[in-house]
Formats: C-alpha cells, sequence, structure tokens
C-alpha cells in the first residue's frame, strides 16, 4: 500500500447527502387505471457529481394525506441520518408541505441542512419542474451558508423559511410564497449553483413531544358567524385555533364562549400575512378575545398554530406555558 508523504494534503470527501422520499406530484404519474395522478416513482436526482447520496422511503402519499404522525416519523428519520451527512433533502406533495416544513422545524434540531421541495406539475408533462427543483435543493442543503437556518423550503429557484413559507397558488409552477418572501435565491451560471442568502441564521427554539396525539381543531371566522360548530369542536378537542378576521377579531357571540373554555384557545388570522394585535376593546375585539384567555398567534397562519399548538400539547405544556411561547415567538 502506497504511503501518502507527510506533507500531502489528504484526498477531499465527498459530500453526503440523504434524499428522503415521501411522495407527492413530484413522484406521479398518471395511473394506469384512469384515476389520475398518483405517486408510484420517486424522482432521481440529476446531475449532480461527486456526491455520495443515501435515498429512502419511509412512506409513498399524496399530502393530503399527511398527518403529524407522518411528521413525526420523518423527524425522527432525520435524526437517524443526519449524523453522517452533510446535508438532507426531502421530496414531499406540495399541498402540506408548508406543514411538515414546519413541524420539522419546530421538532428538529440537528446540525445539517434539511431541505424540503416538491414539484407543481407531473414526470410526464414536458414542464414537469421535479428535476430542477431537487437539483436546487440538494444545492442548498450541501451549502456552507445553510447550517443554522432550520429546515427550509427550496421550490423554483426561492428558497423559504419554514415558519413562513405557504402555498399561494394551486396550480403556477411558482406557487409558493409568504410574507416577508424568500430568504434567499438559488441560480445557475452555466452549471455552476450561485447562492445567495438576505438573512442571517437567528437562534430557534425546538421541542422533543412524547406524542403528537392530541387533537386541534381549526374553525374559521366569517361574517355572520355566531359560534356555530364551536362547541362541538371545544368539546371533542385538545385545543383551538381560530382563523379570525383582521388582526384577530371576531364576532361578539365569540367572546363568551372563549371566556367558557378552559382549553387553549389560539387566535390567528385568516388574512393573507401580518401578526395579530389584540388592539380593539369591542365584544369580540382582540384585546377582549385576550382579556377572555385567548392566545394570539402571533404571525403563524392557522394551520401553522395549530401544529406549534399540538406540539407543545404533546410536551406537555400548560395553558400558561404555551402562552408565553406564542407571546415571545418561541419557534
Amino acid at each position: 500500500m502506497p504511503v501518502m508523504p507527510s506533507d500531502a494534503t489528504p484526498p477531499a470527501r465527498a459530500p453526503r447527502l440523504a434524499l428522503i422520499h415521501t411522495g407527492g406530484t413530484i413522484a406521479s404519474r398518471p395511473s394506469p387505471d384512469g384515476r389520475g395522478l398518483t405517486p408510484q416513482t420517486p424522482p432521481t436526482l440529476p446531475g449532480l457529481e461527486q456526491v455520495q447520496v443515501t435515498e429512502a422511503q419511509p412512506f409513498s402519499l399524496p399530502s393530503p394525506h399527511m398527518t403529524p404522525a407522518h411528521m413525526g416519523q420523518l423527524a425522527a428519520l432525520i435524526r437517524e441520518l443526519a449524523p453522517t451527512h452533510d446535508g438532507v433533502v426531502v421530496t414531499h406533495g406540495t399541498d402540506t408541505l408548508e406543514e411538515t416544513a414546519f413541524a420539522l422545524h419546530l421538532m428538529l434540531d440537528v446540525k445539517v441542512p434539511v431541505v424540503l421541495t416538491g414539484s407543481m406539475r407531473h414526470a410526464e408533462e414536458i414542464s414537469w419542474d421535479g428535476p430542477a427543483n431537487l437539483l436546487d435543493a440538494a444545492h442548498v442543503a450541501l451549502h456552507p451558508h445553510s447550517p443554522g437556518r432550520g429546515p427550509l423550503v427550496v421550490i423554483g429557484g426561492d428558497i423559504f423559511d419554514a415558519r413562513t413559507v405557504t402555498k399561494i397558488h394551486t396550480t403556477a409552477v411558482d406557487a409558493f410564497g409568504g410574507y416577508p418572501g424568500p430568504i434567499g435565491r438559488i441560480d445557475r451560471e452555466g452549471h455552476v449553483p450561485r447562492l445567495h442568502y438576505f438573512a442571517m441564521p437567528e437562534p430557534r427554539a425546538t421541542y422533543h413531544p412524547a406524542h403528537l396525539q392530541a387533537r386541534v381543531e381549526i374553525l374559521y371566522a366569517y361574517a355572520g358567524w355566531t359560534g356555530e360548530g364551536y362547541a362541538e369542536a371545544a368539546a371533542r378537542a385538545d385545543g383551538l385555533v381560530i382563523a379570525a378576521l383582521g388582526t384577530g377579531n371576531l364576532p361578539a357571540e365569540l367572546l363568551p364562549l372563549i371566556q367558557g373554555t378552559e382549553k387553549p384557545v389560539v387566535i390567528a388570522t385568516r388574512t393573507h400575512a401580518g401578526p395579530v394585535l389584540p388592539v380593539y376593546g369591542y365584544a369580540g375585539g382582540g384585546a377582549t378575545l385576550v382579556e377572555a384567555g385567548a392566545i394570539p398567534a402571533s404571525f403563524l397562519n392557522a394551520h401553522k398554530a395549530r401544529l406549534l399548538l399540538l406540539i407543545l400539547l404533546g410536551q406537555g405544556l400548560t395553558r400558561e406555558q404555551i402562552q408565553t411561547v406564542f407571546e415571545r415567538d418561541e419557534f
């Protein structure tokens, strides 16, 4: 066996990427029985040379079938793979991609970057966006500036924070956005990726729930709502989230219902962007709801507030502790 001279530079180790497939449009094709698109074949990572890729497929689901239990299973798999890899990419359907990304953001404290991606078009369409999104996600996951940012979402070259990303269009290729927008961008100069982040990494809290079995339901406010469905939801759920109006306001009829509920009730907004601020003092206004015990969701939309509440309940936090997490933006 040849001996390397003492002043020689050891050969660089090839980057190691874990690629986890979960289904979705990026893995879908028209079903032979004519039922429409179904997840069938995981996508192949194109054009990434000198990278060791480990693939895993814990399940193959259309993303509307994704549950918190699947998210917990995915988090456990990532924790298992992270110590022996330099980055992790998860392919996922786009309908609930933002929810899985946020759940992982809350539960993962791994040191390597975790990037979720998907596609809006399937593999047999001429304009299939899967390969480019997957390649972008891999480059982001292996980039030296990506660690410390929590799980990221990469779609159409844009890089999003898991806390704010949301699906904003049902069919467009650039279907993801979310105020205040991407935190980075990846483009290519020929075959060379060019990645730029617009923000620095920041500290974040993570949680380790004993289970993800709490039941948290979402109610949607509208003009003329007098609380239909509230009592039934409050009786069967461990906590509620209400997608309220504006800065977190509700019709007056909801105020006594919230006052009489001992379980945590989180007030989000149905508005596309902006925080919940308890500024209105009329019956059902945000200030009166908070006085009645409701918890403002900060800038989280209703379905992300639900996941945070579900995870905090699974960790055994009290209503007062849950309120502190939301108030201090500890997510």
